[in-house]
């Protein structure tokens, strides 16, 4: 395996989706500061999404430096992975002209659920069609090898092409590309065999959001977050009518503090940021999954020609 070394920020010229291997939180500090100072050196911009203490430190690290630097909590930018990606769309476009622009984001950390960190992976796969090659955009992730899983560790340098770690970088010789043109051609995960479960046409919908809402109130979701999984729930449902064959099947039922809402049809979804990037007007479909990312705390897709598509949405209790 050939390492080669760090590229100056200055000069990486095109789009780098770069894996950060560090251990524990000196090491973490050492290998973001170094590549915030180089680029605002050099007068490029910067977005760093990661916690909100590992932001404390950064700044206190940095001290009048961070003046030059955008922060978000990655807790509230990307509680929901699926958000992310629109978050890195919106840097690039706000800083049109920039010869660099440089990035550090960590959604991946040990907390996440199961399902949360399915999507962590999805995102990060998805990340490498997020953006043409001559984006001027160097994206480092963040991965801490003490607190994470070794299947985790494996996962995140299959899907970045670029790993570092510490002062070595080199080309990833197990990255796998994700198939654009079929890209949620995964499982999930089968409903309880108690989940309550009915199916659909046109002229249904009314009597879905009932049900949802009723299993709301059961789950205990505040009226926001009721109102929020019932208008998802609504709007994944038409898509299943218009582009899913004119028919689909609910699901609904309780997964720890959240209430879990599935919606299959014959459909197939094949356009691999759908629901992620905000939908152009008149486009001809995007806005329900886009509008479900908004609302809810987590969206599942599940798609292929010989399955069908399972849309499954998360809404926790409690927030």
């Amino acid at each position: 395996m050939t390492v080669t070394p760090a590229p100056p920020a200055e000069t990486v010229g095109g789009y780098r989706h770069e894996a950060f291997l560090y251990s524990g939180l000196p090491e973490f500090i050492s290998g973001t500061l170094s590549f915030i100072r180089r680029a605002v050196s050099a007068g490029d911009p910067v977005l760093v999404v990661v916690s909100a203490e590992k932001i404390d430190l950064l700044r206190q690290q940095l001290g009048a430096e961070a003046g030059h630097v955008a922060f978000a909590d990655m807790a509230d930018a990307g509680a929901n992975p699926a958000r992310i990606i629109a978050l890195w769309q919106a840097f690039v476009q706000g800083n049109a002209g920039a010869a660099q622009l440089c990035g550090i984001g960590e959604p991946v950390h040990p907390e996440r659920s199961p399902s949360e960190l399915a999507e962590c992976q999805l995102h990060e796969a998805l990340l490498n069609v997020a953006f043409d090659a001559a984006t001027p955009l160097w994206l480092l992730c963040p991965y801490d090898l003490e607190a994470l899983a070794a299947g985790v560790i494996d996962e995140a340098q299959r899907t970045h092409p670029f790993v570092a770690h510490g002062d070595q970088r080199r080309a990833s010789s197990v990255f796998e590309p994700i198939n654009p043109d079929d890209p949620f051609d995964r499982s999930l995960p089968p409903p309880p065999a108690g989940a309550a479960s009915v199916s659909f046409g046109s002229g249904d919908l009314r009597r879905l959001r009932a049900l949802v809402t009723g299993h709301a109130e059961q789950a205990g979701l505040e009226k926001e977050a009721a109102t929020g999984v019932v208008l998802a729930v609504s709007e994944v449902a038409s898509n299943s009518i218009r582009h899913g064959g004119g028919h689909g099947a609910l699901r609904v039922w309780a997964e720890g503090r959240s209430l879990v809402c599935e919606v299959s049809d014959r459909g197939h979804i094949t356009s691999p940021l759908v629901g992620r990037v905000r939908p152009v007007p008149d486009a001809g479909g995007g806005a329900g999954l886009w509008l479900a990312n908004q609302l809810c705390d987590l969206v599942q897709i599940s798609s292929s020609s010989a399955r069908g598509t399972v849309v499954r949405v998360y809404q926790a209790a409690g927030r």
